[in-house]
């Protein structure tokens, strides 16, 4: 196969990856946080697969794309941002960090030499540095004391730690537990899904060509 096919090939794949992507981050369970995040159905998947494939730079160009589509489905959120500063924090760590750091996947996976633990391993760690981008977020870019006392005594949790934590504390327990909440059950599943997939078809995570 030519380099000029090979790379045409997968840009092709790219591009199916990334709609693939964007239409599953529509179907969301019906358990989406009012300030969000959600929980869809397997949408990072398509673009981990991308990375495990072909690569990091397959991946990360393919991630990134899919972080400016994301982008430009909630670009309405930028108008909750009070400040220049805040807008641009949300830019870089709720789409372009945090989708674009799933097309690292590939790294614990050839790491692990491949086999189904690289492929949980990877998929687990890029899952997790997308939660690490939301959690700054929460606090850097949203921190707002009066919303996260009433999200936290919903729960039964607010007298409590507003009893025991300062203002800078329950804002950042607050972003961890406002962004665990939805996080947790997506990590599982995409985790899951790709072990399943994997053990299902090994052949679709060997690149070809």
């Amino acid at each position: 196969m030519s380099a000029t096919h090979s790379r045409t090939r997968t840009l092709v794949e790219a591009a199916l990856m990334i709609a693939l992507a964007t239409v599953l981050s529509e179907i969301q369970f019906p358990l989406a946080w009012t300030h969000g995040g959600s929980i869809t159905l397997l949408s990072m998947l398509p673009i981990i697969l991308m990375s495990l494939r072909n690569g990091p730079k397959w991946g990360l160009g393919t991630a990134f794309i899919f972080s400016l589509i994301q982008f430009l489905l909630g670009v309405s959120n930028l108008a909750y941002c009070q400040t220049l500063a805040a807008q641009i924090g949300c830019v870089l760590l709720d789409y372009l960090l945090a989708f674009t750091v799933l097309g690292l996947a590939c790294l614990p996976f050839r790491a692990l030499k491949s086999g189904v633990v690289g492929v949980g391993v990877g998929t687990a760690v890029v899952c997790l540095l997308r939660f690490l981008c939301s959690f700054f977020s929460g606090y850097i870019v949203w921190k707002d004391y009066d919303y996260a006392f009433e999200w936290l005594n919903n729960f039964g949790w607010g007298a409590w730690f507003t009893a025991n934590l300062g203002e800078d504390a329950l804002c950042w327990f607050y972003s961890f537990a406002y962004n665990f909440s939805y996080m947790l059950p997506e990590t599982i599943l995409t985790v899951v899904g790709a072990v399943v997939l994997y053990k299902a078809a090994p052949r679709l995570f060997r690149r070809e060509g």
